[in-house]
């Protein structure tokens, strides 16, 4: 995972309303490399939903550069897939699971359609309920017909913003591994938007930190654990456990990316007299 198939350089979006403008990301810089798992996490309002849209080329940035596969993103890219984070607005209520899924893939044969259709529906384990509209699914079934209709299209870049966030900590779980399980086994690049700590460390073979409004990156860290997880015995390993306190300490400092050196810097002799002192004066403390 060497090479960059996104890269953003000093990327900046302002937003202008009758009350003022709005400066929501600021000199953002970063890359995501062709089949990893990018998890940005920032906190609220910060500009993350703001950032996936001018990737997708839904928003035109008020300055700086977004390119994918070398080329600038001046538009929707044709490669790119986005799940979003309100399920029950990005499905079709008219139409049962299979022709939402199949609906992005219009271009293709009809029986192109349904075998890619198919195929992924089966990826998120959805297979029974091809027939089944979108209001007759459970809240995590339908975000499953999302990622389905995504991965259908196979897009070289997927773009998720908070997909999970709607729906219950047991089903958050599963569509947490299901990511993960299509990532591994389909080499699909992914960004993933969320506010949740826990859910960018378990994810993520990085995590972009970002400041608050307006946003630029506070840090970018590799995430060391094993390509496969295991949602209760990853989130009690030192390695995660360590670097979810690194993002949360981040995300309330900034500032606290390089511990500051102690400014106490004592010299042996100095040591050495204090440890003198003790042994004169048991209630001696260090100032």
């Amino acid at each position: 995972m060497t090479t960059a198939m996104l890269e953003v350089a000093d990327l900046e979006h302002t937003y202008n309303a009758k009350q003022g403008t709005h400066v929501a990301i600021s000199d953002m810089s970063f890359t995501v490399r062709t089949g990893e798992l990018l998890c940005v996490v920032g906190p609220s309002g910060c500009g993350k939903s703001t950032l996936l849209r001018t990737i997708a080329g839904l928003i035109k940035p008020t300055s700086g550069d977004i390119r994918l596969h070398g080329d600038p993103v001046n538009g929707v890219p044709t490669d790119l897939a986005v799940v979003f984070q309100d399920y029950s607005r990005s499905l079709f209520p008219w139409l049962s699971v299979q022709r939402n899924v199949e609906f992005p893939l219009r271009s293709l044969s009809r029986a192109e359609r349904r075998e890619r259709a198919a195929e992924a529906i089966e990826w998120v384990g959805l297979s029974g309920a091809t027939k089944k509209y979108p209001w007759q699914l459970s809240g995590g079934m339908q975000q499953r017909v999302a990622i389905a209709r995504a991965l259908a299209y196979r897009p070289a870049l997927l773009l998720m913003d908070e997909p999970f966030a709607s729906v219950d900590a047991q089903t958050r779980f599963e569509l947490e591994d299901l990511l993960l399980k299509v990532k591994r086994e389909q080499s699909t690049t992914v960004m993933l938007v969320t506010h949740d700590i826990d859910e960018s460390v378990y994810l993520g073979d990085r995590v972009l930190v970002l400041s608050k409004s307006p946003a630029f990156v506070v840090a970018d860290l590799e995430v060391p654990l094993p390509a496969e997880r295991e949602q209760i015995s990853t989130r009690q390993s030192d390695e995660f456990v360590n670097l979810r306190a690194k993002v949360a300490g981040l995300l309330v400092n900034p500032k606290a990316e390089t511990p500051a050196e102690p400014t106490d810097k004592w010299t042996e002799a100095e040591r050495a007299e204090v440890e003198a002192s003790k042994t004169d004066n048991p209630e001696h403390v260090r100032p």
